[in-house]
Formats: C-alpha cells, structure tokens, sequence
C-alpha cells in the first residue's frame, strides 16, 4: 500500500469561504468515491491556526506505485487539482506502509 498525503496551502488573500475554495473542497471530498484505484480517502479542512499551518488535508491510500499513477492521472483528479492550482498551493508525501 501507499499513502498519499497533500497538504494545501491557501494563496494569500482567499479565505475557506472563497467561492472556489469551497468548490475544490467540494471536489476533493467527492474524488475518493470517484476514482477506483482509492482505497482510503478522507480530507478536510485544518482545524488550527498556527504560523506554519497548512489549510486543507487529503490522506489517501492506493494499492501500489502503477495505481497511484492511475489515480494521479485520472481525468476526475486532474479536474479537481486543476481548480486548487488557481488559489492555492501545495505539498505531496508518497510512502509505503
């Protein structure tokens, strides 16, 4: 197995209540159900507020390195990163366990 973890970081000047922040939100929290490869999916909004903070979470696990390619790939997933590239940035962790 491996996790996928990504943590968002909001661009300076949007809130969570950004119509699209809350429509990416949306989009990630709708992916997990979408893509097959998923087999662990949950993500959410930070719940602190410290300096080094990261705003939204997804943790994720797929089955291996080809299905993480997959899911990475998959149109759904594309269409919902492609929204967050707009005010938004962020950081990946890939590991097996």
């Amino acid at each position: 197995m491996i996790r996928h973890l990504v943590l968002f970081k909001l661009n300076e000047g949007v809130g969570r209540d950004d119509p699209r922040a809350v429509a990416g939100a949306k989009a990630f929290d709708e992916l997990g159900d979408l893509i097959g490869e998923v087999e662990f999916w949950e993500c959410a909004w930070n719940i602190t507020e410290r300096p080094i903070a990261y705003d939204f979470a997804i943790n994720s696990a797929v089955a291996d390195a080809d299905a993480l390619k997959r899911y990475i790939e998959h149109p759904a997933h594309q269409a919902a990163a492609g929204q967050w590239r707009e005010f938004a940035t962020w950081v990946i962790a890939d590991y097996p366990f």
